[in-house]
């Protein structure tokens, strides 16, 4: 079932929330040690992450360098099959920029129309960390919005080989991210509101945001989004804050702001499980006012750990 159908049907919000592949050699188990634990409060879709290539160098018994890609977490495809199998739940994968040419997301796109699965989030994706700036793969999407055309080309038959005879179109059900407090290369936030409308009128059907921690930066972000004529359902991205060096790792990964009273409240904390406390005392508080407010969904960022998304679950689902 499609994303966009679970968010036109429901008159209450909706849950759900997004996994990371295990490390390479790291068996799936813990994948389901993360899923299990949340299947009680009925959620609606589950995303998995998608990690693109990274380089690293080996050196020979020569003293020569080789450069070699390497995954650090395949099994994006074969994670929402497996989802989907055990728990009869929805996947949505996550397909990204890097790492792909046009040919290769053609082939992976057929394969998950093949595993029945409806639902792509499509994303840029990072820079690797020997990049200085994005750099797409050879005949590959340099843009989330070139995805997106891809995929609304696909639906409506259009194969990147224009002889085909008789094709079959796809029928997926397009996600992209939002950014309550602007992509952090975008020169100004009306400038990422403009391509995210860009990406929503080429067909994107609904948003997900970056994770927050102040639900003003999400209301004035939709009320923006409503202002410019993005009339998409956006789906609040939320995360739980678990270790004090959060406070200085968001914000410098993510480019978010953590709210003062939040970070007062965790400077206080003696020890981790009082923080994790703390996290999810504010994780109810903002889900609380999210549904309050009418939310279709919200959307917990748990990176495989399930058990402070569980308590915020359990005390408002």
């Amino acid at each position: 079932m499609k994303v966009i159908e679970y968010l036109k049907n429901t008159k209450k919000t909706l849950f759900s929330f997004e996994i990371l592949p295990p490390l390479k050699g790291k068996s799936i188990q813990s994948i389901y040690e993360g899923i299990d634990p949340l299947v009680e409060f009925k959620p609606a879709f589950i995303d998995v992450t998608y990690h693109r290539q990274e380089f690293v160098y080996k050196t020979h018994a020569n003293g020569m360098l080789e450069k070699m890609s390497v995954r650090k977490r395949p099994g994006t495809v074969g994670i929402c099959a497996a989802i989907m199998n055990r728990y009869h739940i929805d996947a949505v994968p996550h397909l990204i920029c890097g790492g792909f040419s046009v040919e290769e997301t053609e082939n992976a796109l057929i394969d998950l129309q093949f595993l029945g699965i409806d639902n792509v989030l499509l994303l840029r994706g990072d820079s690797i960390k020997t990049e200085k700036n994005f750099t797409p793969e050879p005949n590959g999407h340099n843009y989330a919005i070139d995805l997106v055309k891809q995929v609304v080309c696909l639906n409506n038959g259009q194969y990147l080989d224009d002889e085909l005879k008789d094709v079959a179109p796809t029928n997926f059900c397009i996600g992209v991210a939002g950014y309550p407090e602007k992509h952090f290369e975008a020169p100004n936030f009306n400038s990422d509101l403009k391509y995210l409308k860009m990406k929503v009128d080429a067909g994107a059907e609904y948003i997900v945001t970056q994770m927050f921690f102040d639900n003003k930066k999400y209301f004035e972000f939709v009320d923006n989004c409503r202002a410019i004529g993005i009339n998409v359902p956006i789906i609040p991205g939320l995360k739980t804050l678990t270790t004090r060096g959060q406070l200085s790792v968001l914000p410098s990964f993510f480019h978010i702001d953590i709210p003062a009273e939040l970070t007062e409240a965790i400077d206080k904390c003696k020890d981790d499980k009082m923080i994790k406390d703390i996290g999810v005392e504010w994780g109810i508080k903002q889900t609380k006012e999210l549904i309050e407010h009418g939310v279709p969904c919200i959307h917990f960022y748990t990176m495989g750990k399930s058990e402070t998304t569980k308590a915020i679950a359990k005390a408002v689902f």
